[in-house]
Order: structure tokens, then sequence, then C-alpha cells
């Protein structure tokens, strides 16, 4: 019957792979409702009788009662640990989780600001020679959707400010060139004429554009706590990371009437597909507007 081996299995869990409590409750609480499935709505008593399309009989089942992709994953990765065990207990002769397909998560939409929100945090006023090498950063992060490890690699001669345009390395160290707006180039020479050579102090054979009050190479959290000082100061109490800039600049091209395939080119994208999430931004934040302002929406 199938309480000995059901039971067995939290025990192989427990002592054999040492699994916490809290992996083992998740475990038991996945297969509890499985095993009742099977026993209740198929009336199978032996594991030895489940197939495959028991199996997916399941995990429809799961689906009509409304269950997330994330939860029909982790069931299906539950299931197969048990018909496993079972396999290798010789509690059954074959497996029937075999070829059992996981659920493609559903891509979340990303986030990004609205194109008065990015004036906001790029207004912000500020001499110092901080705040000019703030205002840099921020204004090339968003006129080029780098990456902010991208950014903070730039060197000094990754700029071809003449031609309006920065070199980097993104993944796999693959070369890409991206075209730089006049406001974003305003703002690095300003930064390199005003400020950069303050910074860098006696350390003049370094080649990274960006550096701390140091002189040293910006680091990703350093660049993290200047973009949430930045928000905190313009206002903004939507939470910013690097990437809500990339998000952003990556939209905001697209609607505006870019095209498809020269924006997955700026982002560095290996793969169309990727840039296609923004596709679906834009459509989302279509629908917002026709929401919130046509009279019979």
């Amino acid at each position: 019957m199938m309480e000995d081996p059901f039971e067995d299995f939290f025990h192989y869990l427990q002592i054999e792979r040492a699994l916490s409590e809290n992996t083992i409750t998740s475990y038991r609480r996945d297969l509890k409702q499985y095993k009742k499935y099977i026993n209740e709505m198929l009336n199978k008593t032996n594991w030895e009788a489940v197939m495959r399309s028991d199996i997916l009989s399941f995990l429809y089942f799961l689906k009509d009662e409304g269950k997330s992709s994330s939860t029909i994953s982790r069931s299906i990765s539950s299931i197969r640990s048990f018909h496993q065990f079972l396999i290798r207990e010789r509690i059954v002769q074959h497996d029937a989780s075999v070829h059992i397909e996981t659920p493609k998560k559903a891509k979340k939409l990303p986030d990004i600001l609205a194109a008065e929100d990015v004036d906001k945090l790029l207004n912000v006023k500020g001499t110092t020679t901080l705040d000019k090498r703030n205002k840099a950063m921020v204004e090339l992060l968003y006129a080029t959707g780098l990456r902010v490890t991208e950014l903070i690699s730039l060197k000094v001669s990754d700029l071809h400010l003449s031609l309006g345009f920065v070199r980097c390395l993104g993944k796999g160290s693959k070369e890409r060139i991206v075209p730089l707006g006049n406001v974003a180039k305003e703002a690095v020479e300003n930064y390199l004429y005003y400020a950069r050579d303050a910074l860098v102090k006696r350390k003049k054979d370094e080649n990274k554009l960006f550096v701390n009050h140091h002189g040293r190479p910006l680091t990703r959290q350093g660049f993290w706590k200047v973009l949430r000082n930045m928000a905190r100061d313009a206002g903004l109490t939507k939470q910013i990371t690097p990437h809500t800039l990339r998000h952003s600049f990556a939209t905001h091209l697209l609607e505006n009437g870019a095209d498809l395939r020269s924006v997955q080119e700026m982002l560095g994208h290996a793969d169309i597909s990727t840039t296609q999430i923004y596709t679906h931004v834009s459509k989302a934040r279509l629908k917002d507007i026709y929401q919130a302002y046509h009279p019979r929406a």
C-alpha cells in the first residue's frame, strides 16, 4: 500500500539528504496533495499503478485550481524526487515522472521610470566634484542602457565624445558601440574637465572613467548608493536600481519609434527574444494610458 514508502521518503530526506525541516515540510505539503489526488480522484492505491498520464492529470488539476507556474514547478520537483526514491528502493519498476516538463515561469515585466521621473532624477542640482561625477554617471547610464558593471568598467579611452559614442565590453567580452546623446555627452565632458582630475589626485595612471573620492575605481555598491541618494534628493519614492534605468532606456526608445533590432544591439542582447520583453512593457503602458484618459474606458 502507499503509506509506508510515502513516510519512508520523508525519513530519507531527513536522515540521508539532511534537508532542513522547512524543505521537508514543503515536500510533504506538495506530496500530500499529490497522494490524495492519486488515491481519491484516480482510485489508485499502489504506486506501481501510477502512470505518467496520472501525473499530468494532477498537474492539470493544479493549473485548473489556479496554481502559479512556480508552485506547479515546485510540485513537479517534489514528485520527481519521490518517484526516483521509489525506483531506488525497488518499490516500483518504472519511473512515471520521466519526461515531465517543468512549465516556463511567466516573465515579470521590468520596472521602468516615466519620462518625467527620469527628468526629476537627472535635474538634481549640485556643484561639487562628486555631484558632477554622479550627474555624468546617471546621464550616461540612461543615455546608453549600459549594465552597471559595464558602466563602472569604462575606461577614459572608451569614450569617443567627438564622434558621439562610447565603446563597451559586455557579457562574454563582446564589444559594442553605443551612441551617446548631447545631454549625456555634455555631462561627461563637464565631469572630465572640471571634476575627475580633482578626484584622481596623485593617481594619474588610473584609467577607469569613474572613480570614488579616494581616486580609486568606483564599485557596484558605490554606484548603487549614489543612485539611491539621487533618487531620494529628487523626491522619488519608487525604488530605483541601475537596471531600472536600463529598462527605461529600452522602453522609451521603443515607445518613440526605435526598431527592435537597434535596441537589441544597443543593449547587447545575444537573442532578440530577450529584447522583446520591452515591447510588452510598451503595450502595458499604452493600456494604462488608455484606461486613464479614454472617456469610455
